[in-house]
């Protein structure tokens, strides 16, 4: 490739001078003008410094720079990709577990509320049996004491029917009566006691 560029350079340069040899008058009359304007000097600078870089290979350069910033580029963006899926990842671990911590505390409630209510059945339950007991307890004893309080009204009535009893017997009772009371009490006790 190169011995083509050194070809056509060479071929170029010498039909440049043959020309100038030839119709040198035609060219002098447009080249001498040319030579003194100023602006044909900058166009011919700037092609040197354009044809200096290409010789020097700075477009090369220029896109190796460019290709390298480029290929940096890439690779931050790459990276960046990679930690955005990282981020990704943990945000997805971090709201599972969340989401296991919300549905463990749910569960956590939930059981609890269970437990509040199976507690608060067997309070209840133990309340009414302990309830249902005192009264069972109380009725009892309203029962054993309405029994003594008729025991002992019956016994004062007992002891008052025997002293009205012994009063109206004393009263209407005269001594020969009493001696024949006695006499038959007397009889019957041997058949009382056997």
């Amino acid at each position: 490739m190169w011995a083509f560029r050194l070809a056509v350079q060479g071929l170029s340069t010498g039909l440049l001078i043959f020309f100038l040899v030839i119709d040198r008058r035609y060219y002098m009359d447009i080249l001498l003008p040319l030579l003194r304007n100023p602006e044909f000097w900058v166009g011919v600078g700037l092609v040197a410094i354009i044809l200096i870089f290409v010789r020097l290979r700075v477009p090369k350069m220029v896109a190796k720079l460019l290709d390298d910033r480029a290929g940096a580029i890439s690779h931050e963006l790459n990276e960046a990709k990679r930690l955005r899926e990282e981020a990704a990842a943990l945000l997805a671990g971090y709201q599972q577990k969340a989401a296991l911590a919300e549905n463990e505390a749910a569960a956590i409630l939930a059981d609890a509320k269970a437990e509040a209510e199976r507690y608060s059945k067997e309070t209840r339950a133990q309340l009414r049996v302990q309830i249902d007991r005192r009264a069972q307890m109380a009725k009892e004893k309203i029962e054993q004491a309405e029994a003594a309080a008729l025991d002992e009204i019956r016994a004062l009535a007992a002891d008052k029917a025997a002293l009205a009893a012994g009063n109206l017997i004393a009263a209407k009772l005269d001594e020969r009566h009493s001696d024949a009371l006695v006499q038959q009490s007397i009889k019957e006790l041997p058949e009382k006691l056997h």
